[in-house]
């Protein structure tokens, strides 16, 4: 017995559903799609191999079927991408249209909370608080991509009504130009509680606005993680480093097939 062409078309036919729905339910979850895609691929291959109809059929009806239940029955939560300040996890659901689990009216239209109690009133807010803050975009992984993120960032910016400035005597190493003048600058950024010290050089101004440097570099890896000053110059390093190692992998192996074909010398 062997399998007609009209069933082989059924069955590309419900590969293909299989695989529009499994790119519908999967969205946004990269991993667990690839995932599905290759257990697809790896029970289409072993099917292919069918020589009986019946068989190959019910593989068929069973496709069908996880592609209406993935539709209708399978929904992703994941969790949201700012989380509450009391310790509880927040998770969002994505309801697609044509899902059973969406037709039921107290999941649509949940009643609203009983806010009679200080904890859910806290809830209530924290949720609120949540959905209205917006995540902070991710660093970019490759040099080219992380340097325009950075030049579009928007930079820290300091406010000289923001700090608190002492003055104190040095320590250390370089005479009485340190240990007899308060050259030490001592800064303290009073919104974010960061402290810098710098006692760098033996003048005064130039330790001042170095302190300053540092109190900016610190503030702006805090508003714009992975996208600072700092963060790009290790990821220049680090792709100098990339090309480095590319290039000689290319060295080597172009030395190794010039010594495969080069001629041999003996007769």
């Amino acid at each position: 017995m062997s399998i007609s062409a009209s069933l082989r078309a059924s069955g590309r036919a419900a590969y293909r559903d299989l695989y529009r729905a499994s790119s519908l339910t999967f969205t946004g979850d990269e991993r667990v799609l690839r995932a599905f895609r290759e257990k697809m691929r790896t029970d289409a291959l072993s099917v292919r191999g069918t020589i009986d109809p019946v068989q190959f059929e019910e593989q068929v009806k069973l496709g069908r079927e996880i592609a209406e239940m993935l539709r209708k029955n399978v929904v992703q939560a994941y969790k949201a991408p700012v989380q509450p300040t009391n310790g509880e996890q927040l998770w969002q659901i994505q309801l697609r249209e044509g899902i059973e689990m969406g037709e039921n009216d107290t999941i649509k239209n949940p009643p609203p909370p009983d806010l009679n109690s200080r904890r859910a009133r806290k809830q209530d807010k924290d949720f609120n608080s949540a959905d209205a803050a917006s995540p902070k975009p991710t660093a970019p992984r490759f040099y080219s991509a992380l340097k325009k993120a950075h030049q579009q960032r928007k930079p820290a910016e300091l406010n000289e009504d923001d700090l608190e400035e002492t003055h104190v005597r040095g320590s250390g190493p370089g005479g009485q130009s340190i240990n007899k003048t308060s050259n030490n600058v001592q800064l303290i950024h009073r919104p974010s509680g960061i402290r810098v010290t710098c006692q760098i050089t033996r003048s005064l101004e130039t330790n001042r606005m170095l302190a300053r440097r540092i109190l900016l570099e610190k503030l702006d890896k805090i508003e714009n993680p992975g996208l600072s000053k700092g963060d790009l110059r290790r990821a220049k390093q680090n792709e100098r480093e990339r090309r480095r190692r590319k290039k000689a992998k290319k060295k080597a192996l172009t030395q190794e097939r010039e010594d495969i074909f080069a001629p041999s010398d003996s007769p």
